[in-house]
């Protein structure tokens, strides 16, 4: 078994995946926007293409000719999956999976009106008049997300009228791609939120990992942990809507799915069809598979069948603090590295920007997850990367 793969985003996600993949005898081509792209530097090819260009996107598929296609970002122009598909090419989940959720639209609709799981109220809006409209359906405080956007980018909340013209604004310049639509939605009260890190496979067998709980800042992660101590009920109600939700969508591999857990249950958030960033804290040994690993083998038939959680871990993030168009420099892991029960991985990024996300700190053992956090926060403090 030797598949060639192209993978659509070579950011610090990929670059665990192409690595989990190389263990397992693969051959990878990495694809970004940029040269010297985290995933380039470990895959066996890159190439440097706009991904919503179909016709250079057709133009790269057709001369590499992979077997497999895993998309890592949603900057890419994901109709012409079904057309791969056809081709007999594995797209990953599947191309449904991979177009519907690339679009918090689809997915969101999915999800709401299709099979009925619970949501937040919510409205799309095209301009600044129905960004007003929806904000009167959803009431204050509300959140404003493009629907196309990664990491936090564009997302604000509105807790006033006064923030709606701002808020509109700040969505349209976090869009990615040529998609120029935001989704507004109720706040939910909620108590914390979970990643559900959700494996389905080719053998029909889908799997849990324990729920990773995280903490947010600019609607980007900061430090996440696992597991998150939760209702054993509330549990399940998030399972059984994360199995509903991946079933509909079809396909093979980790799904990051993310809930709201409230008083009274949980509410259905976002879904990712590929690793998520706050999975990150597998990197420490808390699973007997990363979530990278969980992903290389769903994707290549490999049975998975069981998931352990074998420790406590947390992941904080690492940030730079200026902005650096040349590679940066890195210090502090020395220190970092005296810290016992630890470890951290650098990214590689070829250049910085403030709070650009440059590496992960990572701590576990058998100490509650609220300590082990400090402990990551600790471990990320020590390095710097400017």
């Amino acid at each position: 078994m030797r598949k060639r793969i192209l993978l659509l985003g070579s950011g610090e996600l990929g670059k665990e995946f192409v690595i989990a993949c190389q263990r397992l005898g693969q051959y990878v081509m990495a694809v970004d926007s940029y040269p010297n792209a985290p995933a380039m530097q470990v895959a066996h090819e890159c190439a440097v293409i706009n991904m919503l260009d179909a016709k250079a996107l057709d133009s790269l598929v057709d001369s590499y000719k992979p077997d497999i296609i895993v998309p890592e970002i949603e900057a890419i122009r994901t109709e012409r999956f079904y057309d791969y598909e056809k081709q007999g090419i594995h797209v990953v989940p599947s191309a449904k999976a991979a177009n519907f959720t690339m679009n918090r639209k689809a997915i969101r609709d999915l999800a709401s009106k299709e099979l009925g799981i619970k949501t937040a109220t919510y409205r799309y809006a095209t301009s600044l008049d129905e960004l007003i409209a929806g904000v009167a359906v959803c009431g204050l405080p509300c959140v404003v997300k493009p629907l196309m956007s990664s990491s936090g980018k564009g997302q604000s909340v509105i807790r006033s009228m006064d923030d709606i013209e701002k808020s509109w604004k700040y969505a349209m310049e976090g869009s990615r791609g040529d998609l120029k639509e935001i989704i507004v939605e109720s706040f939910v009260d909620f108590d914390y939120e979970i990643t559900l890190l959700t494996l389905t496979q080719k053998n029909g067998h889908t799997l849990f990992c324990s729920p990773i709980g995280h903490r947010q800042e600019r609607g980007d992660y900061q430090e996440s942990w696992q597991p998150m101590p939760m209702n054993s009920s509330h549990l399940q109600e998030a399972q059984e809507m994360a199995a509903l939700v991946t079933a509909a969508l079809g396909g093979q591999g980790i799904w990051g799915v993310e809930f709201f857990i409230t008083n009274t249950g949980a509410v259905f958030s976002e879904l990712s069809p590929r690793p998520h960033d706050t999975g990150m804290v597998t990197l420490g040994g808390t699973q007997n598979f990363s979530e990278f690993e969980l992903h290389a083998r769903a994707i290549l038939g490999i049975p998975v069948n069981e998931i352990t959680l074998l420790k406590n871990g947390a992941s904080a993030v690492i940030l730079a603090k200026d902005n650096k168009e040349d590679f940066p420099t890195i210090t502090g892991l020395e220190d970092a590295a005296q810290v016992s029960n630890s470890d951290f991985r650098i990214f590689g990024k070829p250049s910085t920007r403030v709070n650009r996300r440059m590496g992960v700190a990572l701590a576990y053992g058998n100490e509650s997850v609220e300590t082990l956090v400090e402990s990551s926060k600790k471990i990320a403090n020590m390095i710097n990367i400017n």
